[in-house]
C-alpha cells in the first residue's frame, strides 16, 4: 500500500483522459482568498465566467453551473426536461453512455438503448465500443415513433471509456429529417474545450460538461448548457428536483450570483481557465489536440497493436484507447508503467475491462509531455513481454518534428 505522503522525485505523468493537469496559472488562482458570495467582487468574478462560458459551449442561451461533478450535470439534465416514465432514446457507445441509462432507469424514465450490433473479428471487442453513434439507426428509430413517444434522444460527443467522437451535427440531421419533436441532449463532459463542440450550431437543447478535462480545472464544477426549447420543456417537466432546478440559478445568475453558495476558488480557477482558452482562441485549441492524437496514433500503429476506435473520421482528439493483444491484462500492464515510471494510464472501463488502455492527450499537455508518456508506454509493452512491430517514440518524434505546433507555444501560456 502506497502511503499518503509518497512522493517520488520529479512530476508524476498523469496521461488519463481525466482528471487533466491543472496548469501552475490555475493552481495560482484558485489560491486566491475566498470572498464573500454575496458581495460586490464575485458578482463581477460570475458574470465573467459565465460570459466566458457561453463562447465555449458556443451559444448565445444560459449555461447552468453546478458545485458538482459530471455526473450531477446528467442528473440535472434529465430532471429538468422529463417527467416519470419518458421514454428516451440512447445509445451505446461505451461506459459513460451506459451508465447515463442506467441513472436513466433509476431516475423512473424508460430508456431504450441503440447499438451497432456484434462482436469485433480481430479484437473479440464488442462493435457498439469501437465506432461512434450511428445516425442513420437514431433516423430510423424516431420515424416509427409516429405518436411521438420518445421526448429525448441522449447521445454522448467523446467517449471517454473509448476515444470515439461521434457526429453530434450528423445526430441532429437524423432527429429534423424525422420530422421528430424531441429533444437532444448530449454529453460533452471529455470533449469540452478540447474537440470542437458548437451547442447552437447543432441545434442542441442540453449540452453536459465538467471542469476536470479540457478545462484543466480539478474536479467539482459542471454544467448545463440550455436552449429556449429545453427551458420550455422544464417548465412542464415532472421528474422531482430542487437543488438542479434551473429556473432559480438562471435567474440568480443575471446578477452574477447563485441561489446555493457556490465553489468560489474553483470559479477564480474556471476564470483562468477561460482567459486561457480564449485567449488563444478555440480554434487553436481544437487543432492542437486533434495534432496530439495524431501523433500518438502513429506510435501506437507503430508498436503494431489495435486503436480502440475502429472508424478514423471519429478519432478522439482527447484520448486514444490501447487494446493489449490477447492474454494480456491491460491493467496490469498499467501498473507495471506506474510503479516503474510513475506514469498514470486510463483503466480499461465495463464490458473492455482489462482488454485496453487509454492515453490521455488534453489540457496542459505538450509535445514532450507526450513524448515522455509515450517512453514509459514503450517501455512497459516490451518489460511486459508483448511483442511490437516497431518503435512507436520514433514514430511520434518524427511525426512532431514534421508537424510544426500550429501556434506559437508562448500564445498557449
Amino acid at each position: 500500500m502506497i502511503a499518503l505522503d509518497h512522493h517520488p522525485t520529479g512530476r508524476h505523468f498523469l496521461q488519463i483522459p481525466g482528471p487533466s493537469p491543472v496548469p501552475d496559472r490555475i493552481l495560482r488562482a484558485m489560491s486566491l482568498p475566498t470572498i464573500d458570495h454575496r458581495g460586490p467582487e464575485f458578482a463581477a468574478l460570475g458574470l465573467k465566467v459565465l460570459a466566458g462560458l457561453r463562447q465555449v459551449f458556443q451559444t448565445r442561451h444560459p449555461v447552468v453551473v453546478y458545485p458538482a461533478s459530471g455526473t450531477g450535470a446528467w442528473e440535472a439534465a434529465l430532471a429538468n426536461t422529463l417527467s416519470p416514465g419518458d421514454a428516451v432514446l440512447m445509445y451505446e457507445t461505451g461506459h459513460f453512455a451506459s451508465l447515463w441509462k442506467k441513472m436513466a432507469e433509476r431516475l423512473g424514465l424508460q430508456p431504450e438503448f441503440l447499438a451497432k450490433a456484434g462482436t469485433d473479428a480481430d479484437t473479440g471487442l464488442p462493435l457498439a465500443w469501437r465506432h461512434g453513434v450511428q445516425a442513420d439507426m437514431l433516423a430510423e428509430r424516431l420515424r416509427r415513433d409516429r405518436e411521438h413517444a420518445i421526448k429525448a434522444v441522449c447521445v454522448v460527443h467523446n467517449e471517454t471509456s473509448t476515444g470515439v467522437t461521434s457526429d453530434i451535427a450528423a445526430v441532429r440531421r437524423a432527429i429534423d429529417d424525422a420530422g421528430h419533436p424531441a429533444l437532444l441532449l448530449v454529453d460533452t463532459i471529455s470533449g469540452l474545450a478540447s474537440a470542437d463542440y458548437r451547442h447552437d450550431e447543432w441545434g442542441v437543447d442540453v449540452t453536459i460538461s465538467g471542469s476536470q478535462k479540457g478545462l484543466m480545472l480539478p474536479p467539482g464544477i459542471s454544467f448545463n448548457a440550455v436552449s429556449p426549447k429545453a427551458l420550455a420543456a422544464s417548465r412542464q417537466a415532472r421528474l422531482p428536483k430542487s437543488f438542479w432546478a434551473w429556473d432559480e440559478i438562471i435567474e440568480m445568475n443575471r446578477g452574477g450570483y447563485w441561489p446555493y453558495t457556490p465553489n468560489t476558488n474553483l470559479l477564480y480557477g474556471l476564470s483562468e481557465s477561460l482567459d486561457m482558452l480564449l485567449g488563444q482562441g478555440l480554434p487553436a485549441v481544437f487543432a492542437r489536440h486533434r495534432r496530439w492524437g495524431e501523433g500518438v496514433r502513429a506510435a501506437v500503429r507503430a508498436w503494431g497493436l489495435p486503436i480502440q476506435c475502429a472508424d478514423a473520421a471519429v478519432y478522439s482528439p482527447v484520448l486514444t484507447g490501447v487494446v493489449t493483444p490477447a492474454g494480456v491484462d491491460a491493467d496490469a500492464l498499467r501498473r507495471l508503467i506506474h510503479e516503474r515510471f510513475d506514469l498514470s494510464l486510463g483503466t480499461g472501463l465495463g464490458r473492455i475491462k482489462g482488454r485496453m488502455f487509454r492515453i490521455g492527450h488534453l489540457g496542459d499537455c505538450n509535445d514532450l509531455t507526450l513524448m515522455a508518456a509515450l517512453s514509459g508506454v514503450e517501455m512497459g509493452l516490451k518489460l511486459s513481454g508483448i511483442a511490437l512491430a516497431g518503435s512507436g517514440v520514433q514514430a511520434a518524434m518524427d511525426f512532431f518534428s514534421a508537424h510544426p505546433q500550429p501556434v506559437p507555444l508562448a500564445d498557449a501560456a
